[in-house]
């Protein structure tokens, strides 16, 4: 499982790595309209590929899927290391974007696959946690590679990064064979993904994941408003990252020793994270590091208990997809969280924009709507149970 977290760290330190730091270069990135595109372009390639090679995972096993990422990404970051350029950073950001939609939902398919149905809080809430470090991390180190050699410094970090994993991967990770499967029709995966057992934990992800993205983005706003210097509001950024990393294995622990069910424990992530945006609107450092705390906290129990539940009803032949897809699910949240905050701030305050996606996201927990009990997900014929029953 080791080099499974190694690879979810390397998505996440890459992301939010590259992406603190970019702003900081004033060589490469020339106005606010170069910085917006080269974000856009990574989130872009994710938003579009994702579900693609989440398929490919399931058709040919994710094993070679996720080395094959994990090379691309290092070959994307070395581009930009060896020749530097404007155009050679746009090609590598797009390379990267490319790469990390085929290793990162391949990543979460062999978690879900090499672990029995009991041990899946554990798996994700493990991979779950690296994650969130790489989150935690990369603006940190990121920001400190580019202060001492350029960005330059931090895309040949990523290389060596990439290279490393795939090494430890291919040397570690066993292979999984596809399982036999029927063809799928554009109207069965329509079905699949409309299935409540599909559309609510990956609902609950995206409504996280757009609480988390808004509380990074906008918290720092909040602290400047009130006369909060750069540290302490950075501080309250990663109070909610190690929160997020906090409480993401523990809730995966009390998934599989039965203190925890999927849908108790994702209802009160979900209403943990409103309450978070809700503090957000008090004035002052206070409401800041509430809101930090709360929306961390909620977003770790909704992510290991969101995989999870979608691993264990997942026909283990469409597992890629089914990742893919929850992946893809998460990246409109992304996106669409601080879209929402900032359009509701434009037309009358921040703090309207926070309670706009705070009663967004408190709604349909409050109205019983996420996670109805109800069958898994349908399997075409010959697709098999969810799992494959194999430890790690």
């Amino acid at each position: 499982m080791w080099p499974l977290y190694a690879a979810g760290f390397t998505t996440a330190f890459g992301a939010h790595g590259i992406a603190a730091s970019l702003g900081s270069s004033g060589d490469a990135v020339t106005s606010l309209l170069v910085l917006g595109g080269l974000l856009a372009l990574y989130d872009g390639a994710e938003v579009l590929l994702k579900p693609l090679f989440g398929g490919i995972a399931d058709r040919i096993g994710a094993r070679p899927v996720l080395l094959g990422g994990l090379v691309a990404f290092a070959l994307a970051s070395a581009v930009y290391a060896v020749a530097d350029g404007p155009g050679w950073l746009w090609a590598a950001r797009l390379g990267q974007g490319a790469a990390a939609s085929a290793f990162s939902p391949s990543a979460s398919a062999l978690v879900a696959r090499l672990n029995p149905s009991a041990r899946l809080g554990r798996a994700f809430g493990g991979y779950g946690f690296y994650k969130s470090i790489g989150y935690t991390l990369g603006p940190l180190l990121g920001g400190l590679l580019v202060w001492a050699g350029g960005l330059r410094l931090l895309f040949t970090v990523l290389a060596v990064l990439g290279a490393a994993v795939a090494v430890w991967a291919a040397l570690a990770v066993p292979a999984v064979p596809p399982l036999p499967r029927t063809r799928q029709t554009v109207l069965g995966l329509a079905r699949r993904l409309a299935d409540p057992a599909f559309l609510a934990p990956t609902s609950a992800l995206a409504a996280a994941t757009a609480a988390l993205s808004a509380g990074v983005g906008f918290l720092p706003v909040s602290g400047r408003a009130a006369g909060l210097g750069a540290i302490a509001t950075g501080a309250a950024v990663s109070v909610l990252a190690a929160c997020a990393a906090v409480v993401q294995p523990r809730a995966g622990r009390a998934l599989d020793d039965g203190r925890l069910t999927t849908r108790t424990g994702i209802l009160a992530g979900l209403l943990t994270t409103a309450a978070g945006l809700a503090a957000a609107t008090l004035p002052g450092l206070p409401g800041i590091l509430a809101a930090a705390m709360l929306i961390g906290a909620g977003t770790g129990l909704v992510t290991p208990l969101g995989f999870a539940a979608l691993a264990a009803r997942t026909p283990a032949g469409r597992m890629g997809q089914t990742m893919g897809a929850a992946e893809l699910g998460r990246e409109f949240g992304d996106a669409g969280g601080p879209l929402l905050v900032a359009s509701v701030a434009a037309a009358a305050t921040l703090t309207c924009g926070y309670a706009a996606l705070a009663l967004l996201i408190a709604l349909p927990p409050l109205a019983g709507l996420l996670l109805p009990s109800g069958p898994r997900l349908k399997a075409a014929p010959g697709d098999g149970p969810g799992g494959s029953g194999r430890s790690a």
